[in-house]
């Protein structure tokens, strides 16, 4: 992006419920402006099943963390009073805020009731596997601490269209088709059609259901005064959905953009590229192609061709709408099967945060660490104040070893030193590199490697790293 615009999703999955997040954001957000983070992304702020819900198990939207619901006045993070106040403090450091939206399905349902339901066959949903029948479902929403304020829909079952439990049976994993419903389209492809994920799922079809949908965006950003919107599991809802709300909410707010950005698990570009024609270009979408190679290359003991680490990618085919991460809320839960390798972090950092293309998104599990898992903070800085103030200009890529690989990046007007990137998933190794810079020192800024490298009188510099590391020279 133009100005090196920078993301944080500021949570992770195992943050204590205790509260304290909004407050946090409130103290930190003039380190993190400083440290060349732009924007944050925020969990889910509704009321979930419980007070400790991370904000997936979407219970009420309208529910901030303001009513005694589900246990708890305040959600995991803390109050409606002190998101309020977590947000002023971020807009205050400069940051743009985006909150994190789950339009899919809702959960902790308040009663049930009795519909009739179809059971589908769970591999291809289009398929039914036995007679309609009655079943009872957790679907009736009355939100009983909130009552009729800024919202007086009570959701019922013909508001969703499938379910996977049967209270009757107490039964869980059958998926009902609800009486009259069909799935939605166009969704994800897997399953024959992948509308349905858990809990009671949303009826696109139901008008009721959409004009709340729609009136709680309007509520929340004249609440929040939010800058944009991370979707939740966008390729379980119609995506003309998205098409329609971001419509209607930049008509009401012309003066905002809303950036937005799905999450549509997926490795195939192709999938992506045409939910991206579907939404007419309205959001980009997280490149978990890019993200399966970087692990891919972690967890490949050298064995990863590097020269191939952009291949099939989101930021390859459309860089403009591809925002790039290293790690998230979900695959850091199981570190050893689905995240990036530690090692291998400072390196993919290294990629998302210096090169022109994508949208980079750092992880607050990596930035801060966990109980379990190490802070890559010292590194993150460094590589963070060199996006900010050198990743700019003219990009020369060096992919050209199955191990060692490298570009460079010439600069700007503004930002006038060149910087030059190597590293290696194997043996440490160096690259020559123009840099357009005659007889120029260059220094590691990560101190990986100590040494001074000086540039030759053509403008080009043997640059080197270390073995499984990755060094950033810039012009001194």
């Amino acid at each position: 992006m133009a100005n090196n615009d920078t993301m944080m999703q500021y949570f992770h999955w195992n943050l204590p419920a205790d509260g304290t997040l909004w407050n946090q954001i409130e103290r930190e957000a003039g380190n993190l402006a400083a440290a060349g983070i732009t924007a944050l992304w925020l969990p889910p702020p509704n009321k979930g099943t419980s007070g400790s819900d991370v904000g997936y198990g979407a219970y009420d939207l309208w529910d901030l963390g303001e009513f005694d619901q589900k246990g708890s006045v305040r959600t995991k993070y803390g109050t409606r009073a002190e998101l309020e106040a977590g947000v002023r403090g971020a807009h205050a450091a400069g940051l743009r805020v985006y909150i994190d939206v789950v339009f899919n399905h809702k959960g902790g349902a308040d009663a049930t009731e009795r519909v009739r339901g179809t059971p589908v066959n769970p591999d291809n949903r289009n398929q039914t596997v036995g007679e309609e029948r009655e079943i009872e479902t957790w679907t009736v929403f009355d939100f009983p601490g909130r009552g009729d304020r800024y919202s007086s829909l009570k959701w019922r079952w013909w508001h969703f269209d499938a379910v996977d439990y049967d209270q009757l049976t107490r039964s869980i994993g059958t998926i009902y088709r609800l009486r009259e419903k069909g799935f939605d389209t166009p969704v994800g492809g897997e399953f024959g059609n992948y509308d349905y994920l858990l809990f009671a799922d949303i009826d696109m079809d139901s008008e009721e259901a959409r004009a709340d949908l729609h009136a709680w965006g309007e509520w929340i950003v004249r609440t929040l005064d939010v800058d944009g919107f991370r979707f939740d599991a966008v390729k379980h809802v119609r995506s003309f959905f998205f098409n329609e709300w971001l419509d209607a909410l930049r008509r009401r707010f012309p003066a905002k953009a809303f950036f937005s950005v799905g999450e549509h698990f997926t490795g195939d570009p192709a999938t992506l590229g045409r939910f991206l024609e579907q939404t007419g270009q309205r959001m980009s979408l997280f490149d978990f192609p890019l993200f399966f190679n970087l692990r891919a290359v972690s967890h490949g003991n050298g064995s990863f061709d590097m020269r191939n680490l952009v291949h099939n990618t989101l930021v390859a085919q459309s860089p403009e709408r591809a925002v790039t991460f290293v790690s998230n809320h979900d695959v850091f839960r199981h570190p050893d099967r689905d995240d990036v390798a530690d090692w291998f972090k400072p390196l993919a950092y290294a990629f998302i945060l210096l090169r022109d293309q994508g949208y980079p998104c750092v992880f607050y599990g990596d930035y801060y660490g966990t109980p379990e898992r190490t802070s890559h903070r010292v590194v993150l800085d460094a590589l963070l104040a060199a996006r900010r103030d050198h990743a700019y200009g003219p990009q020369q890529d060096y992919f050209d070893h199955e191990n060692v690989v490298g570009w460079t990046r010439l600069g700007d007007d503004g930002h006038p030193k060149a910087m030059a990137v190597v590293m290696s998933d194997g043996p440490g190794g160096d690259k020559t590199l123009f840099v357009d810079r005659r007889n120029a020192a260059f220094r590691d800024i990560t101190g990986h490697i100590t040494d001074t490298i000086t540039s030759d009188g053509n403008g080009s510099g043997v640059f080197r790293c270390n073995g499984g590391s990755v060094s950033v020279w810039v012009e001194v």
